[in-house]
């Protein structure tokens, strides 16, 4: 249980520093094509954004692995699907 705690604590970590790195490197491709300065409310909203999706992006990752993991996806019922040609009543 203590190596999954830890586990996921390097994940979040990790997640953080692609996330810091992603808004320096968008803070520096803005100034380097002209961009006026970022004030503090445009900080807060740059790593609002960079943080938000990939958290988006994590969840939406976990949960498709999941699914696939507990075979979700093998448990919908396509019998009635118009596009499926095999098992016609």
């Amino acid at each position: 249980m203590r190596s999954r705690i830890v586990h996921l604590l390097l994940a979040l970590l990790l997640a953080g520093l692609i996330a810091a790195g992603a808004t320096a490197l968008l803070a520096l491709a803005w100034t380097a094509i002209g961009g006026a300065d970022l004030t503090m409310h445009g900080w807060i909203a740059l790593t609002l954004g960079v943080v938000g999706t990939v958290l988006l992006a994590w969840v939406l990752m976990a949960l498709a692995f999941k699914s696939d993991r507990e075979g979700w996806d093998d448990r919908v019922d396509n019998r009635l699907d118009p596009g499926r040609e095999d098992d016609k009543p």
